[in-house]
């Protein structure tokens, strides 16, 4: 797959994603109506929807800043990094992206944004204290690639959406659970066992749903991502070696979850992993991006 194609696909996944969340959330909204017959709790699932789908594409990027605690740099306060953002987006043919900290003494770093025009770069505290010039380019064109795949789009949206249908499904197990709207209403039995049924299945079935949305989002990205950061500064072993310090900080982010974790250019939780959990993980093994790097070098 080329990087148009890549591109496009991004694109659709996006389309997609935001179509099935809001399917999800006006068929419970549709549910729960019925239930107990109270029009006005579809309408309030509608209006959720739309407005969750609306704000995850306009301003997830800003949600996702948020959650990080991340603060805009300006040039004075760290010129060098301005210089090396800004002549990496040139090469790859982008605008600058803003600039972010992140105060953490974690070494990471992810981009955001729902297109190239409104893109951002946030980089940790931690990355520009133990990473020489050239790993922090490496590390810098890697997100500009994803910026330029279009992935920081598709990234964030899963983010956001996936945190509201997680909620929502705690939402809908509490009302089940404590009888809810309408255990007054004469179906008010019946329906309460049958939102108590659906709140348990959604209370287990979400944490799922949510793995196996972010595992749609291929690991793949991240490998395309590498080579094409890599393309950028003709130094791959500068991404390589980015990884590996990267890798070797054993301590969490502060400010972040497993929901987050994949807009990371490595996991940020540090969690350890079983063989089988890392079946799941949103990002493929250290130990193979690098070894991808060095052949690139050879």
């Amino acid at each position: 797959m080329n990087l148009y194609d890549q591109i496009g696909r991004n694109k659709r996944r996006t389309v997609f994603y935001i179509g099935l969340f809001l399917v999800f959330i006006i068929g419970l909204g549709w549910i729960f109506s019925s239930v107990y017959n109270s029009p006005i709790i579809l309408v309030i699932a509608v209006v959720l929807a739309i407005v969750q789908a609306f704000s995850s594409y306009f301003w997830g990027d800003s949600i996702a800043l948020a959650m990080a605690h991340a603060t805009p740099v300006k040039r004075a306060e760290n010129p060098e990094l301005h210089r090396i953002v800004e002549n990496l987006a040139i090469t790859a043919g982008l605008p600058k992206p803003k600039i972010y900290i992140i105060p953490d003494a974690a070494p990471n770093a992810f981009a955001t944004g729902r297109d190239p025009k409104h893109a951002s770069v946030a980089v940790t505290a931690g990355l520009l204290e133990i990473l020489d010039k050239d790993e922090l380019q490496g590390v810098l064109a890697h997100e500009l690639s994803h910026i330029g795949n279009h992935d920081s789009l598709l990234m964030v949206v899963i983010v956001v959406l996936v945190g509201v249908v997680a909620i929502a499904s705690n939402l809908f197990f509490r009302v089940g659970f404590f009888g809810g709207f309408g255990r007054d209403n004469d179906s008010g039995g019946e329906g309460g066992a049958i939102i108590l049924a659906i709140g348990i299945i959604l209370a287990i079935l979400a944490p799922l749903a949510a793995t196996l949305i972010q595992l749609a989002i291929s690991r793949k990205r991240e490998f395309m991502a590498d080579a094409t950061g890599a393309l950028l500064t003709r130094y791959p072993e500068g991404l390589a070696n980015a990884l590996q310090k990267i890798s070797n900080y054993k301590l969490p982010m502060k400010y972040t979850n497993d929901a987050t974790a994949l807009l990371y250019i490595e996991n940020p939780t540090n969690k350890r992993r079983s063989w089988f959990s890392g079946l799941f993980d949103t990002h493929p093994p250290v130990a193979d991006r690098i070894k991808a790097l060095m052949e690139m070098g050879k």
